[in-house]
């Protein structure tokens, strides 16, 4: 059996959405900018495709943005608002464990005279609304917060976090991150004060190669790129209209299916939670919230061995899991956000990402609690602590 539990990095590509991008590989490959009917097919088919990314969140097909991925879009986001918006103020207020690319931005903007606030985390991943209410002040231009975290699946607040900023300062723009969120938990960015929102396509069984952004039409956001303008002075260059295609097919499966799809990862989640406390008792502990987490992210500690010894023991067995954080890259490094949230280094050295999808099972939970208490045998029987545990 194979099972593969790494959706927070890559998902499956849907079938449907492979054949509806086809066609413009081979017979539809025209480009919007031109004025020819094959041109004509790329525009409406890509208008199609801001539609079904828009819906589920309650948006305009007209404020959908697209770039190359996510981490063009976060900086994007975080850099083209700053910059277009810099007469205002200079100051911007995010969190400790946003991912890299909306970190790093902040960081490369500090370099460059901007002052950023980092909104601490209790030992769940969860903001302090009251902690975000102080650091507002009258020249900040932008508060960045993610909607559910990569690492353990916290869900912040975003409605209540969205009132308030713009209670504080209706100028302020309000940026999230739904990398991990869009079509996993309701989003509407008008009840949540969302002025600009980052979109995956890879994590909802789309191509990779491809993300979007919604902006509001109020929100200035000044291009990190030049050339060619097609369809958005924001983000120049020639549309890639099979992964829009694509994006916009599996974002139409996935609004269709996503209540069934939620409920039946929540099942898979909380049996696999079940089963893994069950099984190692006191040697793992799960990180981050019991409730108010996404059922599509597990994270346990093992003690006394480490992430990568036993994502390589499980896939020998054909069981398919990340350590860490899915930005961690190939770092041997203990992940920033288990720090954040208070886990020793010593133990954060054992985490385990378990993603699900839809396309999961209960047969597959069996066998992945099966293979990793024989991965955890074989490596706790070479480990220096293995007279603490019994398994």
């Amino acid at each position: 059996m194979r099972v593969y539990l790494d959706n927070c990095r890559a998902a499956r590509v849907e079938e449907e959405v492979v054949k509806a991008m086809i066609p413009y590989f081979t017979k539809s490959y025209g480009v919007p900018s031109s004025l020819h009917s094959l041109a004509l097919e790329a525009d409406e088919a890509i208008e199609k495709a801001k539609e079904s990314i828009a819906l589920p969140i309650n948006a305009s097909y007209e404020n959908i943005i697209f770039t190359s991925g996510v981490t063009e879009a976060n900086n994007l986001a975080v850099k083209g608002i700053v910059y277009a918006n810099r007469s205002r103020g200079e100051h911007i207020v995010t969190t400790r464990i946003e991912r890299p690319s909306v970190l790093d931005s902040c960081k490369a903007l500090e370099k460059e005279g901007f002052e950023v606030d980092y909104l601490k985390v209790n030992k769940q991943g969860f903001i302090d609304i009251n902690e975000l209410e102080r650091l507002i002040r009258n020249d900040t231009i932008l508060v960045s917060i993610q909607h559910v975290n990569h690492v353990v699946g916290t869900i912040q607040a975003i409605k209540e976090i969205g009132k308030l900023v713009k209670e504080k300062n209706e100028n302020i723009i309000f940026h999230v991150d739904a990398t991990d969120a869009y079509l996993k938990v309701p989003i509407d960015v008008k009840k949540c004060n969302i002025d600009v929102l980052t979109i995956p396509s890879n994590l909802i069984h789309g191509p990779r190669g491809i993300a979007a952004l919604f902006v509001n039409e109020n929100v200035k956001i000044k291009p990190l790129l030049h050339g060619f303008v097609s369809l958005s002075e924001t983000r120049p260059g020639h549309e890639n209209v099979p992964a829009i295609v694509g994006f916009g097919r599996a974002a139409e499966i996935g609004f269709a299916v996503f209540d069934d799809a939620v409920n039946k990862v929540k099942r898979l989640s909380k049996k696999l939670m079940k089963d893994i406390e069950d099984t190692f008792k006191d040697i793992a502990f799960l990180v981050g919230p019991r409730k108010n987490r996404s059922p599509f992210n597990v994270n346990y500690c093992f003690k006394y061995v480490e992430g990568e010894a036993l994502t390589l023991q499980l896939d020998m067995m054909g069981v398919y899991v990340s350590t860490g954080s899915a930005c961690a890259s190939r770092e041997l490094k203990v992940n920033y956000v288990l720090l954040e949230l208070g886990v020793r280094p010593e133990d954060a050295h054992g985490s385990i990402s378990f993603c699900l999808s839809r396309y999961n099972n209960e047969e597959e939970m069996d066998y992945v609690v099966r293979c990793l208490k024989k991965a955890y045998k074989n490596l706790i029987k070479i480990s220096m602590f293995k007279d603490k545990v019994r398994i």
